[in-house]
């Protein structure tokens, strides 16, 4: 680890000899960088520029940084330390392991455009005892043309000259890049009454983009970025202040997942290895981290959608969550706690409207518990998206903020996010596409709270802060999309939790994504991410109510029904003898989270000592919640009885929850097991056809989904009776879904009715109906989410590829002739293109940065709505991302991108598309095995080959077998091409600026005049 802030005087009289030998050397003089080049620039011209210098004492840390008009990699001793594509943006690196003790040589390979050239270095040097010293570029440094235009070819011997000073560092073009970094002001943060915020840090060039951050038994926070820059160990004083800041320097980067324990440091990030989990320590007691163990390995642990958040656990394991992305482990031990996971659906999924996650088969996302040492792997719980992080309260229970695709808003397998309780053997019922289990299904377990839209980053009980009670117990969960730090307050609900939630930190940009409290009772949060200006936060109170330790508030019936589930859940994972008699009553619980521990405690047993005991259960609470058990565990052959066992409770004598319960055992049998003999399905369609229509959408879609698969006859004109007679999107679409694989009892009226739905606009009438309208109203709680992040509602990015999708499936299910007869009737209707893309814009200007940065204020206020929508048009942003209710999905929704994004970086975002690229949009590019490269998004994988997205702006697709698939590889380029806004004016692109900031609002303030 390397001190960056200033150390005790030496300690020594070497030191201090050391330390005057080295203010002598040759260039150390400290000054003030300037730009540098040839006397006369060329255009398109590649330049070697070089220094060296001695260094006569030991360094304790060396900042580099480099930036040029237009680009430069820069060598330190013949090693590659750094790159710059943008002089607005200068990069760092921290280059003190490739100084060597003597002489040095720095030297650039930098390249020129046209026009104006410059090159500006800097490297900040620290020695042990404090003293600091600076090398800049000047007129001492020698360059020579690059004829080669090679970075690291070997140097010239000859035509060396002097550079030419063309300014100091503030001159104009270039201004002071190296002007600190800020982050979102404090000031500019709304906060919850009696309480204070401080900015008490913006990461600086060399320290990246934040993404995780943990607590070390110190009190010292540890801090990683997202991309290759080393991770942060931070000193506070008694005020909450950065009294120390070390890097460490160990091989292990871009962490997702960090937890200090066990005098380790537990990493989920990049290592030699690979994204990995790592353990940090430091074996010779000097206060440095020295060794680097590597304890598990993750098949699909980098990304967004991979290994995550670790926490410890009262029992002294590692509880690890991990994404939608990342593969079970397989060395899991035989008493993992959850098993028996499948997509449980009776008719076909549909993947994801623009193939994100396409193939993926369940649990989605997991949650694993470890020894210390990475050893005895068990999965505990699974059926989430992509949470990003758990947290445990003071009662040792644990907690998550998970996500749902943003993509689906207006489907009606949509999940809001949420926030919920992982607890042992937990389905929370993630499925990818269409496959989304819904609440009431009774082999998964509910949300604690459901918020609706947003990002799920990092989460974090109040515990050990000096809050009030309230906040102390609160369960706090970032919003990174929407700016926002929530406040969930938990009510006790027998074995589990309800609650509500408040926003208890709010900002425009707040890209937030990790928290911790502090030794000093304050809460520390840090933003950052996707190469966004990251900052640390200190949360404190300032107002008049108590903050002593709040201690547990569940009462004596509460307490009693936590430690039965934890009683019952001792029987996860391991048969046990008595273990089913034990467990038995306690399917019949009021409470459905015992009834459900309950049952996957029997689920482990084995199945002979309670298989007849089921078959012979006459409680209807305990017979169907066995019999689900029976469906998940048991094999076809006992598909016959479980069936007849059903009848023993009429669906006309349940109440709607057992009777949700009756259906649910049914789906799960038949979608293990098959469809059963003739005689049954006959029996089971006559029962079930009376209950349709029933008295609620739950069991309307239910019983149509099983009647369907039984191929009832006439099911089909009853269901789209249930369609028309729907006045909700989510409803209508979920019918269409079920009738779009549906082969037998079509009659020509059917099709037509089943088309014509697909073919007129939403919120038209029906043909054929005077009542009847193509939906577009939604379920009252889904217009509340988007008033709670201040955006109007709308259909999520995937709304039209899975309208595509319905379509094609259903035609895909016609016959030959069929095709023909309905052809017009299938053929999708045209969409004229809007006018203001039709029209011919000449080239104005290839837009640089450079150009446009010193700008960007005036694009605050007195700015052209109407200009600004025509430029979004022109620039054919539409095309690929998504605006409000409208727009493609081919890039990201930015709807709300003011939320997450400064000004600055959405600029970068429309002129350096593939500057950063989020694993959601990117493409891959794949070698056939006659060497043709094909590069494109994976829409369809189908079992022989891929569709992929190969022309975003025109839609054009291109089908790859899978057998002629060599290699494949993430591409580097972004899909949205550069060079959009070149044939906008300055004034143009400033105003496409304010109509994305304003969401499309035009009586915002900054247009007015």
């Amino acid at each position: 680890m390397r001190s960056r802030l200033p150390l005790p005087p030496p300690a020594s009289l070497l030191s201090l000899v050391l330390g005057l030998l080295c203010l002598a050397s040759p260039g150390l003089q400290a000054q003030t960088p300037e730009w540098i080049w040839a006397a006369t620039p060329k255009d398109k011209e590649t330049r070697f520029f070089k220094k060296t210098f001695s260094v006569g004492a030991k360094v304790s840390r060396a900042t580099l940084t480099a930036t040029c008009d237009n680009g430069a990699e820069v060598f330190l001793n013949g090693q590659r330390v750094l790159r710059n594509s943008e002089w607005s943006r200068p990069a760092s690196a921290d280059v003190g392991a490739k100084l060597q003790n003597g002489e040095n040589t720095l030297h650039v390979a930098a390249r020129n455009s046209e026009g104006i050239a410059a090159l500006l270095v800097k490297l900040d040097l620290q020695f042990e005892g404090g003293r600091k010293q600076t090398l800049v570029s000047d007129t001492s440094w020698l360059t020579t043309e690059n004829t080669t235009g090679t970075p690291n070819a070997p140097l010239p011997t000859e035509g060396w000259v002097a550079s030419t000073s063309l300014g100091a560092l503030g001159r104009e073009p270039w201004g002071d890049v190296l002007k600190p970094a800020v982050a979102t002001p404090a000031e500019s943060l709304k906060v919850a009454p009696g309480f204070r915020v401080e900015l008490i840090r913006s990461s600086q060039p060399g320290e990246g983009s934040w993404v995780s951050m943990t607590i070390d038994s110190k009190g010292r926070l540890i801090i990683s970025p997202q991309g290759d820059e080393p991770m942060l160990r931070l000193t506070l004083d008694s005020a909450g202040q950065i009294a120390k800041l070390e890097t460490i320097d160990l091989p292990v980067r871009a962490a997702m997942g960090l937890l200090y324990a066990f005098d380790s440091l537990y990493v989920n990030g990049q290592g030699k290895e690979g994204y990995h989990l790592y353990r940090l320590k430091d074996t010779n007691g000097d206060d440095t981290y020295d060794q680097v163990e590597l304890l598990r390995r993750w098949q699909g642990g980098p990304g967004e959608h991979g290994a995550h958040g670790i926490v410890l656990g009262q029992d002294g394991k590692l509880y690890i969550v991990n994404g939608n992305f990342v593969d079970v482990p397989n060395d899991l031990v035989a008493s993992s706690p959850h098993k028996n996971y499948a997509d449980d659906l009776v008719l076909p999924r549909m993947e994801d409207g623009n193939g994100f996650g396409a193939g993926r088969k369940p649990p989605g996302g997991y949650v694993v518990r470890l020894n210390p040492d990475g050893s005895q792997c068990e999965l505990f719980a699974s059926g989430q998206r992509n949470t990003y992080d758990i947290a445990f309260n003071l009662e040792g229970e644990l907690f998550g903020f998970d996500s749902d695709m943003e993509w689906d808003w207006g489907m009606p397998w949509y999940r809001p996010v949420r926030a919920f309780h992982l607890v042992s053997g937990g389905d929370q019922g993630f499925r990818e596409g269409s496959a989304k289990w819904p609440e009431y299904y009774a082999d998964s377990l509910p949300a604690t709270v459901n918020i609706g839209v947003g990002c799920p980053t990092g989460v974090r009980f109040g515990t050990g802060a000096k809050f009030p009670s309230k906040y102390q117990r609160a369960f706090y969960m970032m919003d990174w999309t929407y700016g926002r730090l929530i406040a969930v307050h938990l009510r006790d609900m027998g074995a589990s939790y309800t609650g509500s939630f408040e926003s208890f930190v709010q900002g425009k940009p707040l890209n937030l994504n990790d928290l911790e409290v502090g030794k000093d009772g304050a809460m520390y949060f840090t933003t950052g991410g996707r190469g966004t200006q990251a900052g640390l936060y200190r949360i404190s109170y300032t107002g008049n109510e108590a903050t002593s330790p709040a201690p547990p508030v569940a009462d004596a019936g509460v307490q009693e029904s936590r430690a039965l589930r934890k009683k019952l859940e001792t029987y996860h994972g391991v048969s046990q003898p008595g273990g089913a008699e034990a467990v038995w009553p306690h399917l019949g619980s009021k409470d459905r989270w015992i009834r459900y521990a309950a049952r996957i405690g029997l689920e482990s047993q084995d199945l002979t000592t309670w298989k007849a005991k089921a078959w012979a259960e006459t409680n209807p609470t305990i017979g169907l919640h066995a019999l689900l058990g029976l469906a998940r565990v048991g094999a076809s052959t006992d598909q016959e009885s479980l069936l007849k066992t059903l009848a023993r409770w009429p669906l006309d004598t349940l109440d709607e929850e057992h009777k949700l319960v009756k259906l649910r055992v049914i789906e799960v049998s038949l979608a293990r097991h098959g469809l059963p003999s003739a005689e049954l399905q006959k029996m089971a369609v006559e029962k079930l056809n009376r209950q349709l229509p029933a008295a609620s959408p739950a069991l309307n879609r239910e019983l149509a989904s099983i009647l369907s698969a039984l191929g009832a006859p006439g099911i089909v004109s009853r269901i789209l009776d249930l369609r028309d007679a729907s006045t909700v999107q989510e409803d209508q679409i979920y019918f269409m879904s079920i009738l779009r694989t549906h082969k037998p009892g079509w009659s020509p009226r059917d099709r037509e009715r089943f088309f014509s739905w697909l073919n007129v606009k939403p919120g038209d009438p029906l043909p054929g109906s005077t009542t009847a309208t193509r939906a577009t109203a939604h379920p009252a709680f889904f217009d509340q989410w988007f008033r709670d992040v201040g955006i109007p509602a709308n259909n999520g990015a995937s709304f039209n590829g899975f309208m595509k999708g319905l379509r094609r499936d259903a035609i895909n299910h016609l016959s030959g002739d069929e095709k023909q007869a309905l052809a017009l009737l299938i053929a999708e209707p045209s969409k004229e293109m809007p006018k203001a893309n039709l029209k011919a814009r000449a080239f104005v200007k290839d837009w640089r940065m450079t150009d446009l940065e010193p700008l960007l204020n005036q694009a605050s206020q007195g700015r052209d709505f109407q200009r600004g929508k025509e430029a979004f048009l022109a620039a054919q942003c539409a095309t690929c991302h998504r605006f409000g209710p409208e727009g493609g999905a081919i890039g990201p929704d930015i709807t709300a991108v003011s939320s997450r994004f400064t000004r600055l970086d959405l600029l970068s975002s429309i002129l350096e598309p593939s500057k950063v690229i989020s694993e959601q949009y990117e493409n891959t590019t794949f070698i056939r095995t006659d060497d043709e490269e094909i590069t494109g998004r994976v829409l369809e994988d189908r079992d022989d080959r891929l569709v992929l997205l190969t022309s975003p702006l025109t839609g054009g697709k291109t089908e790859l077998k899978k057998t002629e698939i060599k290699s494949k590889s993430k591409a580097k380029l972004s899909a949205m091409p550069e060079g959009l806004v070149n044939s906008l004016t300055q004034d143009e692109v400033l105003d496409l600026l304010a109509y994305i900031e304003s969401m499309g609002n035009p009586n915002h303030a900054m247009f007015r005049k």
